[in-house]
């Protein structure tokens, strides 16, 4: 019995260290905010992750953590046969990519080419193009959930691309996140995450004009905040990430509209969704005011606060 018992323990070591060892390595290019965290949780997960970024300090973080940096995207591409992109925008991805350094010079046949960037559909839909005439295969995979779920690996990620090749993608999103939904073909994945996120601001635009109503009117804005969060009114903005000061702990208004989702993003963002529906010719005129909304914001001070932060400029625009 001991004999088989330990012959058992002999098999079951070796089926870990095998599957330890199918863990190839992973490139991860964009180390920000949001990459960074996402690419540390691959490393929790057994994979050896390859990165690069274009701030050094992003790398040497990363680095000591025990990834291998390297020093452009095309290295990436040499030493890493699935690699995950996130970058700031359209431009960021179209360099990235196709540039002079860029992982279509020398991505190998095969390659699974995951971007997690927020950009326009179309765009996604040109490296799709770019990097099937390399033999390689790319998914748009943009996430929610901001940079606290990026930390926790609770993202939501909303993935485009060709359906044989999800489950691939989904081995090491879910790493990474809490949920991955697939979404069509690619570009399919980034056309969800602009209609939620130009929902998202028109709903915070609403709460906030709303909250600034109520106190206005002489009520407390947690009194005004319950009654709204058992009333129809209730929404995302209102019940889990109140943009009033002192209504809720935990969320941006608490600490001075820090962290969070920036509203730079969220102008960015904003045009995404503007310039996707001039071109299908879809009306979004509460979609153009938030997108213009922010704009503004963006040019008096609150570029780098949380877009929660749109109640104390709508506060300060009655004010004058």
């Amino acid at each position: 019995d001991n004999v088989r018992i330990l012959h058992q323990v002999l098999v079951i070591g070796k089926l870990s260290t095998r599957s330890m060892a199918s863990k190839t390595p992973v490139g991860f290019i964009g180390l920000g905010n949001m990459g960074s965290p996402m690419a540390k949780n691959l490393l929790k997960n057994g994979y050896p992750v390859i990165a690069t970024d274009v701030f050094p300090q992003s790398c040497k973080e990363l680095q000591d953590t025990g990834a291998q940096v390297v020093d452009s995207p095309a290295d990436v591409a040499e030493k890493a046969d699935r690699i995950i992109t996130m970058l700031p925008s359209s431009p960021n991805v179209i360099e990235v990519y196709t540039g002079p350094n860029g992982i279509l010079k020398k991505v190998k046949k095969g390659t699974l080419l995951i971007d997690s960037s927020t950009i326009d559909p179309a765009v996604s839909r040109e490296m799709a193009v770019a990097a099937e005439k390399k033999g390689a295969v790319f998914m748009d995979a943009p996430v929610s959930g901001g940079v606290g779920a990026a930390s926790m690996a609770k993202l939501t990620f909303m993935v485009g691309g060709v359906v044989e090749e999800y489950n691939a993608a989904k081995e090491l999103l879910t790493c990474m996140g809490a949920n991955v939904i697939y979404c069509g073909q690619v570009g399919t994945g980034q056309a969800a995450k602009i209609c939620n996120n130009m929902l998202l601001a028109i709903g915070m635009i609403g709460t906030a004009e709303t909250m600034n109503l109520g106190i206005r009117l002489g009520l407390d804005p947690k009194l005004l905040a319950k009654i709204l969060n058992m009333s129809s009114g209730r929404c995302w903005s209102s019940d889990t990430y109140n943009p009033v000061p002192g209504v809720m702990e935990g969320v941006p208004s608490a600490n001075n509209y820090q962290g969070g989702f920036g509203t730079t993003l969220m102008a960015k963002d904003l045009g995404l969704a503007q310039n996707t529906a001039t071109n299908t010719k879809t009306p979004v005129p509460l979609g153009s005011l938030a997108h213009q909304i922010y704009r503004v914001m963006c040019s008096r001070g609150y570029a780098n606060k949380d877009f929660s932060s749109v109640f104390q400029f709508l506060r300060e625009e009655d004010g004058q």
